[in-house]
């Protein structure tokens, strides 16, 4: 990832899809125009799978796949009049277990660490 130095408080830095292809060209003997083919080769590829109704799984990554919506009544916000919202098809990314793990660094080992003793003798 771009190193933006530290970030304020309250601030949201973003990763752009410029961002991703200076990264892939980093790796490499590669040049701007060959990661811009490999990182929408990879985007067009995940789009057209789900477009298809496949489910895409990354090991040690997530998942995508597509969940149906039903539809509903919502309310417009500005007048507050009723409006029927039809089903529709979303994405949806569930992460993996070890991307969990390394966005929450010491999530499961830090609370069994500083939890209290459950009393039973050892």
């Amino acid at each position: 990832m771009v190193n933006r130095g530290p970030t304020p408080i309250g601030a949201n830095p973003t990763m752009t899809k410029a961002d991703l292809v200076e990264e892939v060209t980093k790796l490499g003997d590669l040049t701007r125009r060959d990661s811009e083919t490999i990182v929408e080769t990879i985007f067009d590829s995940v789009i057209g799978a789900l477009r298809s109704g496949d489910k895409i799984e990354i090991r040690g990554f997530g998942s995508f796949r597509i969940r149906q919506r039903k539809p509903r009544i919502g309310r417009n916000p500005k007048t507050g009049t009723k409006v029927e919202v039809p089903a529709k098809k979303v994405p949806y990314f569930k992460p993996s277990k070890e991307l969990r793990d390394l966005v929450n660094p010491g999530g499961k080992a830090e609370a069994a660490a500083t939890a209290p003793d459950s009393g039973t003798p050892a």
